[in-house]
Protein backbone atom coordinates (compact mmCIF):
# COMPACT_ATOMS: atom_id res chain seq x y z
CA UNK A 1 0.00 0.00 0.00
CA UNK A 2 1.64 3.35 -1.21
CA UNK A 3 2.29 5.97 1.57
CA UNK A 4 0.47 9.63 1.02
CA UNK A 5 3.70 11.91 1.75
CA UNK A 6 2.56 15.27 3.71
CA UNK A 7 2.69 18.00 1.47
CA UNK A 8 4.62 21.42 1.07
CA UNK A 9 3.44 23.89 -1.37
CA UNK A 10 5.54 26.43 -3.04
CA UNK A 11 3.93 29.14 -1.09
CA UNK A 12 4.72 27.47 2.18
CA UNK A 13 8.51 27.01 1.15
CA UNK A 14 8.71 30.96 0.11
CA UNK A 15 7.25 31.69 3.63
CA UNK A 16 9.73 29.56 5.54
CA UNK A 17 12.51 31.60 3.77
CA UNK A 18 11.19 34.46 4.55
CA UNK A 19 11.07 33.71 8.05
CA UNK A 20 14.20 31.59 8.63
CA UNK A 21 16.54 33.74 6.24
CA UNK A 22 15.76 36.82 8.28
CA UNK A 23 14.08 38.56 5.10
CA UNK A 24 10.52 39.28 6.73
CA UNK A 25 9.68 42.13 8.60
CA UNK A 26 10.42 41.66 12.55
CA UNK A 27 12.74 39.28 11.61
CA UNK A 28 16.16 40.94 11.17
CA UNK A 29 18.83 40.56 13.54
CA UNK A 30 20.95 42.68 16.07
CA UNK A 31 24.50 40.97 15.37
CA UNK A 32 25.96 39.23 12.22
CA UNK A 33 26.71 36.10 14.02
CA UNK A 34 23.25 35.49 14.04
CA UNK A 35 23.05 36.15 10.42
CA UNK A 36 25.76 33.94 9.65
CA UNK A 37 23.88 30.88 11.40
CA UNK A 38 20.71 31.60 10.22
CA UNK A 39 21.68 31.06 6.90
CA UNK A 40 24.74 28.26 7.81
CA UNK A 41 27.33 30.73 6.54
CA UNK A 42 27.79 33.72 4.28
CA UNK A 43 29.49 33.50 0.64
CA UNK A 44 33.20 35.06 0.69
CA UNK A 45 34.42 34.72 -2.67
CA UNK A 46 33.63 38.19 -3.20
CA UNK A 47 35.16 40.13 -0.20
CA UNK A 48 31.24 42.58 -0.72
CA UNK A 49 28.94 39.54 -0.71
CA UNK A 50 29.65 38.60 3.14
CA UNK A 51 29.02 42.76 4.06
CA UNK A 52 25.70 43.19 1.60
CA UNK A 53 24.56 39.98 2.54
CA UNK A 54 24.85 40.02 6.14
CA UNK A 55 23.82 44.44 5.94
CA UNK A 56 20.17 43.30 4.12
CA UNK A 57 19.43 41.11 7.18
CA UNK A 58 20.10 43.49 9.97
CA UNK A 59 17.91 45.74 11.90
CA UNK A 60 20.76 48.25 11.48
CA UNK A 61 22.83 47.55 8.30
CA UNK A 62 26.30 48.47 9.19
CA UNK A 63 29.72 47.60 7.66
CA UNK A 64 31.36 48.22 11.35
CA UNK A 65 28.77 45.41 12.68
CA UNK A 66 30.56 42.80 10.00
CA UNK A 67 34.11 44.35 11.00
CA UNK A 68 33.21 43.27 14.15
CA UNK A 69 32.49 39.85 13.58
CA UNK A 70 35.68 39.68 11.12
CA UNK A 71 38.21 41.02 12.52
CA UNK A 72 37.99 42.59 16.14
CA UNK A 73 35.92 39.72 17.44
CA UNK A 74 37.10 36.81 15.47
CA UNK A 75 34.00 35.29 15.51
CA UNK A 76 33.27 34.35 12.06
CA UNK A 77 36.05 32.81 10.14
CA UNK A 78 36.65 32.24 6.42
CA UNK A 79 37.09 28.16 5.22
CA UNK A 80 36.88 26.86 1.36
CA UNK A 81 34.33 24.66 2.20
CA UNK A 82 30.78 24.03 0.73
CA UNK A 83 31.38 23.61 -3.50
CA UNK A 84 35.42 24.35 -2.43
CA UNK A 85 33.76 27.97 -2.19
CA UNK A 86 35.14 30.39 0.68
CA UNK A 87 32.21 30.73 3.56
CA UNK A 88 32.26 32.73 6.17
CA UNK A 89 30.81 30.99 9.31
CA UNK A 90 30.85 31.35 12.81
CA UNK A 91 33.55 29.85 15.11
CA UNK A 92 30.63 27.55 16.56
CA UNK A 93 30.00 25.99 13.45
CA UNK A 94 33.29 26.25 12.04
CA UNK A 95 34.50 22.94 13.17
CA UNK A 96 31.61 21.19 11.88
CA UNK A 97 32.03 22.79 8.50
CA UNK A 98 36.10 21.66 8.82
CA UNK A 99 35.48 18.09 9.54
CA UNK A 100 32.81 17.36 7.05
CA UNK A 101 33.97 19.43 3.86
CA UNK A 102 36.67 21.75 4.18
CA UNK A 103 39.20 19.53 5.49
CA UNK A 104 38.93 16.89 2.43
CA UNK A 105 39.22 20.14 0.41
CA UNK A 106 42.61 21.04 2.07
CA UNK A 107 43.95 17.45 1.29
CA UNK A 108 43.07 18.10 -2.33
CA UNK A 109 44.57 20.82 -2.82
CA UNK A 110 47.74 20.19 -1.04
CA UNK A 111 47.65 17.46 -3.73
CA UNK A 112 47.28 19.49 -6.67
CA UNK A 113 50.09 22.08 -5.51
CA UNK A 114 52.62 19.53 -5.00
CA UNK A 115 51.83 18.11 -8.59
CA UNK A 116 51.91 21.43 -9.81
CA UNK A 117 55.54 22.03 -8.34
CA UNK A 118 56.99 18.63 -9.47
CA UNK A 119 55.73 19.49 -13.09
CA UNK A 120 57.10 23.32 -13.17
CA UNK A 121 59.65 23.49 -10.54
CA UNK A 122 61.96 20.29 -10.38
CA UNK A 123 63.84 21.98 -7.27
CA UNK A 124 60.70 21.47 -4.93
CA UNK A 125 59.56 18.87 -3.35
CA UNK A 126 57.36 18.01 -0.41
CA UNK A 127 59.88 18.57 1.90
CA UNK A 128 60.93 21.90 0.69
CA UNK A 129 56.98 23.05 0.82
CA UNK A 130 56.85 21.73 4.27
CA UNK A 131 59.90 23.73 5.16
CA UNK A 132 58.37 27.00 3.42
CA UNK A 133 55.37 26.51 5.43
CA UNK A 134 56.73 26.17 8.39
CA UNK A 135 58.94 29.71 8.10
CA UNK A 136 55.93 31.00 6.99
CA UNK A 137 54.38 30.31 10.12
CA UNK A 138 57.06 31.44 12.49
CA UNK A 139 57.45 35.12 10.13
CA UNK A 140 53.98 35.35 11.30
CA UNK A 141 54.27 34.22 14.37
CA UNK A 142 56.87 37.01 14.65
CA UNK A 143 54.82 40.14 12.76
CA UNK A 144 51.37 39.24 13.85
CA UNK A 145 49.98 39.88 10.46
CA UNK A 146 51.29 40.36 6.83
CA UNK A 147 50.38 40.53 3.50
CA UNK A 148 52.02 37.72 0.80
CA UNK A 149 54.17 40.41 -0.50
CA UNK A 150 55.68 40.83 2.68
CA UNK A 151 56.13 37.17 3.55
CA UNK A 152 57.69 37.03 0.23
CA UNK A 153 60.53 39.42 1.83
CA UNK A 154 60.92 37.35 5.05
CA UNK A 155 60.42 33.64 2.82
CA UNK A 156 62.21 34.38 -0.23
CA UNK A 157 61.53 31.01 -1.65
CA UNK A 158 57.21 32.67 -1.81
CA UNK A 159 58.79 34.44 -4.35
CA UNK A 160 59.15 31.61 -6.99
CA UNK A 161 56.57 31.76 -10.07
CA UNK A 162 55.51 28.65 -12.38
CA UNK A 163 53.75 29.12 -15.62
CA UNK A 164 49.80 27.35 -15.34
CA UNK A 165 47.99 25.77 -17.90
CA UNK A 166 51.11 26.33 -20.37
CA UNK A 167 50.31 26.92 -24.54
CA UNK A 168 46.30 27.18 -23.29
CA UNK A 169 44.73 30.80 -23.92
CA UNK A 170 44.32 30.96 -20.16
CA UNK A 171 48.14 30.50 -19.89
CA UNK A 172 49.08 32.10 -16.37
CA UNK A 173 51.98 32.67 -14.51
CA UNK A 174 51.22 32.31 -10.87
CA UNK A 175 53.32 33.04 -7.52
CA UNK A 176 54.09 29.60 -4.62
CA UNK A 177 53.29 32.40 -2.13
CA UNK A 178 50.02 32.65 -3.44
CA UNK A 179 49.39 28.99 -3.58
CA UNK A 180 51.19 28.39 -0.45
CA UNK A 181 49.08 30.60 1.55
CA UNK A 182 45.91 29.70 0.40
CA UNK A 183 46.99 25.97 1.17
CA UNK A 184 47.57 27.55 5.01
CA UNK A 185 44.51 28.81 5.20
CA UNK A 186 42.24 25.88 3.84
CA UNK A 187 44.67 23.90 6.35
CA UNK A 188 43.21 25.98 9.31
CA UNK A 189 46.55 27.70 9.96
CA UNK A 190 45.68 31.09 8.55
CA UNK A 191 42.74 33.71 8.51
CA UNK A 192 42.39 37.02 6.23
CA UNK A 193 42.96 40.18 8.18
CA UNK A 194 41.42 43.27 7.95
CA UNK A 195 41.95 44.28 4.51
CA UNK A 196 44.28 47.02 3.61
CA UNK A 197 41.96 49.23 1.90
CA UNK A 198 37.73 49.66 1.90
CA UNK A 199 35.70 46.40 3.01
CA UNK A 200 34.90 45.48 -0.83
CA UNK A 201 39.10 44.87 -1.22
CA UNK A 202 40.67 41.94 -1.39
CA UNK A 203 44.10 42.57 -0.53
CA UNK A 204 44.28 41.55 2.78
CA UNK A 205 47.23 40.83 5.25
CA UNK A 206 47.36 37.02 6.71
CA UNK A 207 47.72 36.24 10.36
CA UNK A 208 47.90 33.16 12.57
CA UNK A 209 44.36 31.51 13.57
CA UNK A 210 43.95 28.28 16.16
CA UNK A 211 43.82 25.49 14.92
CA UNK A 212 39.85 23.92 14.24
CA UNK A 213 39.74 20.76 16.17
CA UNK A 214 38.78 17.72 14.16
CA UNK A 215 35.71 16.02 15.02
CA UNK A 216 34.43 12.58 12.90
CA UNK A 217 33.54 13.10 9.88
CA UNK A 218 30.23 11.32 10.13
CA UNK A 219 29.14 13.10 12.79
CA UNK A 220 29.91 16.71 11.59
CA UNK A 221 28.25 16.00 8.02
CA UNK A 222 25.33 14.57 9.97
CA UNK A 223 25.64 18.07 11.85
CA UNK A 224 26.08 20.43 9.04
CA UNK A 225 22.89 18.89 7.26
CA UNK A 226 20.87 19.11 10.37
CA UNK A 227 21.80 22.77 9.90
CA UNK A 228 20.95 22.84 6.51
CA UNK A 229 17.60 21.57 6.44
CA UNK A 230 16.80 24.03 9.73
CA UNK A 231 17.21 26.82 7.79
CA UNK A 232 16.50 25.57 3.94
CA UNK A 233 14.02 22.74 4.44
CA UNK A 234 12.34 21.25 3.08
CA UNK A 235 14.74 20.84 0.17
CA UNK A 236 15.82 17.70 -2.06
CA UNK A 237 18.29 15.06 -2.01
CA UNK A 238 19.77 16.68 -4.81
CA UNK A 239 19.60 20.48 -3.15
CA UNK A 240 21.86 18.57 -0.67
CA UNK A 241 24.28 17.30 -2.47
CA UNK A 242 25.05 20.08 -4.64
CA UNK A 243 25.10 22.76 -1.93
CA UNK A 244 27.47 20.62 0.47
CA UNK A 245 29.78 19.11 -3.06
CA UNK A 246 29.31 15.99 -0.91
CA UNK A 247 29.02 11.92 -2.70
CA UNK A 248 25.22 11.06 -3.13
CA UNK A 249 26.45 8.67 -0.68
CA UNK A 250 27.68 10.83 1.77
CA UNK A 251 24.42 12.91 1.14
CA UNK A 252 21.85 10.11 1.79
CA UNK A 253 23.73 8.82 5.20
CA UNK A 254 23.83 12.18 6.13
CA UNK A 255 20.13 12.59 5.82
CA UNK A 256 19.46 9.10 7.23
CA UNK A 257 21.69 10.06 10.64
CA UNK A 258 19.10 13.16 11.41
CA UNK A 259 16.41 11.35 10.69
CA UNK A 260 14.87 13.67 7.85
CA UNK A 261 11.06 12.98 6.72
CA UNK A 262 9.94 12.36 3.00
CA UNK A 263 7.45 15.63 2.27
CA UNK A 264 5.96 15.57 -1.27
CA UNK A 265 7.03 18.90 -3.49
CA UNK A 266 6.46 20.72 -6.61
CA UNK A 267 9.52 18.99 -7.76
CA UNK A 268 9.33 15.67 -6.13
CA UNK A 269 10.00 14.15 -2.96
CA UNK A 270 11.73 16.44 -0.35
CA UNK A 271 13.14 16.30 3.34
CA UNK A 272 12.75 18.06 6.48
CA UNK A 273 13.68 17.44 9.97
CA UNK A 274 11.27 15.55 12.09
CA UNK A 275 10.13 18.57 14.34
CA UNK A 276 9.65 20.77 11.21
CA UNK A 277 6.92 19.24 9.42
CA UNK A 278 4.42 22.12 9.97
CA UNK A 279 6.84 24.61 9.45
CA UNK A 280 3.83 27.33 10.73
CA UNK A 281 5.70 31.00 9.45
CA UNK A 282 3.33 33.65 8.21
CA UNK A 283 4.25 34.94 4.54
CA UNK A 284 3.91 38.62 5.66
CA UNK A 285 4.99 40.63 2.67
CA UNK A 286 8.60 41.68 2.33
CA UNK A 287 11.07 42.43 -0.18
CA UNK A 288 14.96 42.35 -0.28
CA UNK A 289 18.14 43.41 -2.47
CA UNK A 290 20.11 40.69 -2.21
CA UNK A 291 23.95 40.80 -3.31
CA UNK A 292 25.65 38.01 -6.10
CA UNK A 293 26.35 34.75 -4.70
CA UNK A 294 23.80 35.11 -2.00
CA UNK A 295 22.97 32.19 0.20
CA UNK A 296 19.33 32.37 -0.26
CA UNK A 297 19.96 32.73 -4.10
CA UNK A 298 22.64 30.13 -4.30
CA UNK A 299 20.76 27.73 -1.83
CA UNK A 300 19.42 25.02 -3.29
CA UNK A 301 19.73 23.30 -6.83
CA UNK A 302 16.38 23.05 -7.88
CA UNK A 303 14.83 26.92 -7.90
CA UNK A 304 11.99 27.24 -10.41
CA UNK A 305 9.62 27.75 -6.82
CA UNK A 306 11.51 31.20 -6.70
CA UNK A 307 12.92 32.03 -9.35
CA UNK A 308 11.10 31.93 -13.23
CA UNK A 309 13.51 30.12 -15.32
CA UNK A 310 13.31 32.83 -17.92
CA UNK A 311 15.00 35.14 -15.68
CA UNK A 312 17.72 32.74 -15.74
CA UNK A 313 20.15 34.29 -18.50
CA UNK A 314 19.80 37.81 -17.30
CA UNK A 315 20.89 37.39 -13.73
CA UNK A 316 23.29 34.33 -13.84
CA UNK A 317 26.88 34.56 -15.91
CA UNK A 318 28.26 31.74 -18.13
CA UNK A 319 30.11 30.04 -15.08
CA UNK A 320 26.25 29.29 -12.99
CA UNK A 321 27.15 32.48 -10.63
CA UNK A 322 24.14 34.22 -9.66
CA UNK A 323 24.16 38.37 -9.44
CA UNK A 324 22.23 40.76 -7.65
CA UNK A 325 18.73 39.77 -7.21
CA UNK A 326 15.05 41.47 -6.13
CA UNK A 327 12.81 39.87 -4.20
CA UNK A 328 9.35 40.47 -3.80
CA UNK A 329 7.63 37.38 -0.96
CA UNK A 330 10.10 34.99 -1.43
CA UNK A 331 10.55 35.21 -5.33
CA UNK A 332 13.42 36.74 -7.45
CA UNK A 333 11.80 39.22 -9.77
CA UNK A 334 14.77 41.49 -11.12
CA UNK A 335 17.77 42.33 -10.43
CA UNK A 336 19.75 45.78 -9.15
CA UNK A 337 23.32 47.50 -9.80
CA UNK A 338 24.81 50.43 -8.41
CA UNK A 339 25.64 52.92 -10.95
CA UNK A 340 29.48 54.65 -10.58
CA UNK A 341 27.36 57.95 -8.99
CA UNK A 342 26.20 55.76 -6.06
CA UNK A 343 22.94 55.48 -7.27
CA UNK A 344 21.13 52.02 -6.26
CA UNK A 345 19.22 51.10 -9.50
CA UNK A 346 16.85 48.34 -9.80
CA UNK A 347 14.56 46.47 -13.19
CA UNK A 348 11.76 44.11 -12.50
CA UNK A 349 11.93 41.18 -14.70
CA UNK A 350 7.76 40.36 -13.39
CA UNK A 351 4.97 42.59 -13.33
CA UNK A 352 5.08 43.80 -9.74
CA UNK A 353 2.20 45.77 -8.29
CA UNK A 354 2.77 49.24 -6.28
CA UNK A 355 3.10 47.60 -3.09
CA UNK A 356 6.23 46.02 -4.23
CA UNK A 357 7.48 49.02 -6.17
CA UNK A 358 7.52 51.09 -3.23
CA UNK A 359 9.26 48.10 -0.77
CA UNK A 360 12.06 47.82 -3.22
CA UNK A 361 12.99 51.36 -3.59
CA UNK A 362 12.46 51.43 0.33
CA UNK A 363 15.17 49.00 0.66
CA UNK A 364 17.19 50.73 -2.00
CA UNK A 365 17.23 53.79 -0.40
CA UNK A 366 18.71 51.68 2.73
CA UNK A 367 21.12 50.02 1.14
CA UNK A 368 22.23 53.39 -0.30
CA UNK A 369 22.29 55.18 3.00
CA UNK A 370 24.55 52.43 4.95
CA UNK A 371 26.75 51.95 1.86
CA UNK A 372 27.31 55.63 1.44
CA UNK A 373 30.40 56.22 -0.65
CA UNK A 374 31.54 53.07 -1.44
CA UNK A 375 31.13 51.38 -5.06
CA UNK A 376 30.45 48.03 -5.62
CA UNK A 377 31.32 46.01 -8.67
CA UNK A 378 30.53 42.40 -8.24
CA UNK A 379 33.39 40.03 -8.72
CA UNK A 380 31.01 37.94 -11.02
CA UNK A 381 29.24 40.04 -13.26
CA UNK A 382 26.15 39.26 -14.62
CA UNK A 383 24.07 40.40 -18.06
CA UNK A 384 21.34 42.55 -16.07
CA UNK A 385 23.99 43.81 -13.87
CA UNK A 386 25.84 44.92 -16.85
CA UNK A 387 23.40 46.80 -18.59
CA UNK A 388 21.44 48.46 -15.34
CA UNK A 389 25.33 50.07 -13.93
CA UNK A 390 26.20 51.33 -17.34
CA UNK A 391 26.42 54.99 -18.11
CA UNK A 392 23.15 56.01 -18.85
CA UNK A 393 23.87 57.49 -22.78
CA UNK A 394 25.64 53.77 -23.11
CA UNK A 395 21.92 52.56 -21.76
Amino acid sequence: MSTVLPRITDEQRRARLGHRHLLAPGRRAARVEDVADALVGLHASDAATVYLSACARLAEPSAGEVERGLYDDVSLVKLLSMRRTLFAVTTELAPYVYSSTARAIAVRERAVLVKHLHAHLPDWDEERLAGTERAVLAALAERGEATTAELGKAVPALRDTMVVSPGKPYEARQSVGSRVLRLLASDGHLRRARPRGSWTSSMYPWALVPQLPELPVREAKAELARRWLASYGPATEADLKWWTGWTLGDTRKALADVGAVDVELTEGTGYVLPEDLEGGEAAGPWAALLPGLDPTSMGWRQRDWYLSPGHVPALFDRAGNIGPTVWWNGRIVGGWAQRADGEVVWRALDRVGREAKAAVAAEAEQLSAWIGEVRVTPRFRTPLERELSAPREVR
